[in-house]
């Protein structure tokens, strides 16, 4: 029997190329200067994206989480959490291991992403370990970043999962479709709290503004000028409030030490004491002051209400 011809072959194929992996370092010579720069680009962070099956959305880079700073802080848009990304260009280690320990204690709900250039197996274990014996509401991922290339073609990134929760693709899909159910104790208590606030400023006729209220544990005062934002925290657990100045952008040190150097004396009378922290080598510094008061107490929410509002307005 005589199969029919399909085609011959062309006269002459194109050579194929061969992948080659290259050294990260080869493009990104330093983490905060480029690396963190290049992932908080929207194109990119949706390479990072999807990799681990969200759809993100940056909020900003250096980013002020309530008391605590993100290499990069992004919003899932399915359910509106915040996923935090850490990354290092060098093999994972025990520092950055202990910045997502802390994220996650001090955060309610959020997917924390650790992206490096190699995760040692100690690392990887950690993170396994972690996914297996934190809330549902708590997701950690590890992502190693290479970079590959054909001849002289430009670099391609691409992200590799080492880690993630258990079960991740079914969990990502519930989320999604919960966007509107039932939340923790503590998140409800977060998301009517924020509620009631909304409503009081509403009343007061303040030009603070609340856009959604949310089961996070701070909300976020833009004042209309890019790197400036106020924020107010509530510290449930702990029980304390801090209304927080952040700073970012590269002339986020021109700013802090034009407030300190200039109006320092008239921060402290409107104030009283608060805590200066320029961070050197960052790119952020924070003006802050709290309250020790019970926000889980709904007594004092009254209180509450009254000091946030005349410490954000002063």
């Amino acid at each position: 029997m005589t199969l029919p011809q399909l085609g011959g072959m062309p006269e002459q194929q194109q050579p194929l190329g061969r992948l080659e992996r290259v050294d990260v370092r080869q493009y990104w010579k330093g983490e905060a200067a480029h690396f963190t720069p290049w992932l908080a680009q929207a194109a990119n962070i949706t390479v990072l994206g999807d990799a681990v099956g969200l759809d993100l959305e940056v909020e900003g880079a250096e980013q002020s989480v309530g008391p605590y700073r993100a290499d990069i802080l992004c919003k899932d848009t399915a359910t509106g959490q915040y996923v935090l990304v850490e990354n290092q260009l060098e093999r994972t280690d025990h520092g950055h291991l202990g910045q997502l320990l802390t994220y996650a204690a001090g955060l309610d709900a959020v997917t924390i992403v650790w992206v490096a250039s190699r995760f040692t197996s100690e690392h990887r274990a950690a993170l396994d370990w972690l996914n297996r014996v934190t809330a549902d509401e708590v997701n950690f991922f590890g992502l190693e970043i290479e970079l590959w290339r054909i001849g002289s073609s430009p670099f391609a990134p691409k992200f590799n999962v080492v880690s993630q929760p258990n079960e991740w693709t079914e969990h990502v899909k519930a989320a999604a479709a919960s966007v509107a159910g039932p939340a923790s104790s503590i998140q409800a208590l977060h998301l009517a709290y924020w509620a009631q606030f909304k409503e009081f400023l509403q009343k007061r006729g303040s030009k603070l503004k609340i856009s959604t209220p949310s089961k996070n544990h701070w909300t976020g005062f833009p004042l209309g000028k890019v790197g400036v934002t106020l924020s107010a925290t509530n510290h449930m657990r702990e029980g304390w409030s801090e209304v927080s100045l952040s700073l970012k952008g590269p002339n986020n040190k021109d700013r802090y030490h034009l407030l300190r150097d200039n109006f320092a004396d008239k921060v402290k009378d409107e104030l009283g004491d608060v805590l200066w922290e320029e961070l050197p080598g960052r790119n952020s510094s924070y003006i802050t002051t709290d309250r020790r008061i019970s926000p889980t107490d709904r007594t004092e929410w009254p209180a509450v209400n009254e000091w946030f509002a005349t410490t954000l307005e002063r």
